[in-house]
């Protein structure tokens, strides 16, 4: 860009042989410009990694968020919450982050708005997926998710900046609903059975534990499940139609 305009300007006031001049100068400057800049997005990049002291107390924020949505503060939710993080993280660290979170942030408004942007500038993909994931388990925790827990962590899906129907497969996952099979594999009852068999393939490599790989062991086995969830219900179309 930089170039253009020194081209311009050598233009205006020297012509021909300053048009060249200022695109030369103006090519070293851009030049600079590109690689300073490029130096300074990776690190910011790499400082932008959230810690695990911040993901901990975020996530747990969030369950909160979801344990509250019904209106109600289930026991059952609770353990759940409780059970993962210490399988996660280790029962010290995880009643340290519980303290924490009981001392700093319990009793203040917790914006799910601000954490998702937070998380969402900060995390992969696949790790948000996860997320989502883990939310639905503790509504489910006690048997069933209800509307309102539903609707509260497809608000949260958004902020996350996850697509709607990655929402949907996972919500599906937990809403053994007529249909439920195909909204897993993110395709219509109409699909035919090459873009089932297509559709397998994208969601296996999407929801594959590979892809969490840097994150803690109950989270790969978050992930494990969800990649089972995804066989099952290839399987189950493929029974249904008839195939393999």
């Amino acid at each position: 860009m930089i170039k253009w305009v020194a081209a311009i300007f050598g233009f205006v006031f020297f012509r021909f042989s300053g048009a060249i001049v200022g695109f030369i100068i103006g090519s070293f400057i851009d030049n600079l410009t590109f690689k300073n800049t490029g130096g300074f997005k990776k690190i910011f990049e790499q400082e932008a990694r959230v810690t695990p002291g911040d993901f901990e107390l975020n996530l747990l924020s969030l369950s909160s968020i979801v344990i509250k949505a019904d209106g109600q503060v289930n026991q059952t939710e609770l353990d759940y919450v409780r059970q993962y993080f210490v399988s996660a993280y280790g029962k010290e660290r995880a009643n340290a982050t519980f303290r924490t979170f009981n001392e700093v942030i319990k009793n203040r408004e917790i914006s799910a708005q601000r954490i998702c942007m937070f998380l969402a500038q900060r995390t992969r993909y696949a790790a948000r997926l996860q997320i989502l994931h883990f939310l639905f388990g503790i509504a489910n925790a006690d048997g069933s998710v209800s509307e309102s827990e539903a609707r509260e962590i497809q608000k949260i899906a958004g902020f996350l900046r996850l697509n709607f129907s990655d929402f949907e497969s996972i919500k599906a996952m937990f809403f053994k609903t007529a249909g439920h099979a195909y909204k897993i594999l993110e395709i219509e009852k109409t699909a035919t059975d090459a873009e089932l068999k297509k559709a397998y393939r994208t969601m296996a490599k999407k929801y594959h534990p590979d892809k969490v790989q840097h994150m803690d062991e109950v989270h790969i086995k978050g992930a494990e499940a969800k990649f089972k969830e995804v066989q099952k219900a290839y399987e189950e179309i493929q029974k249904e139609r008839g195939l393999g």
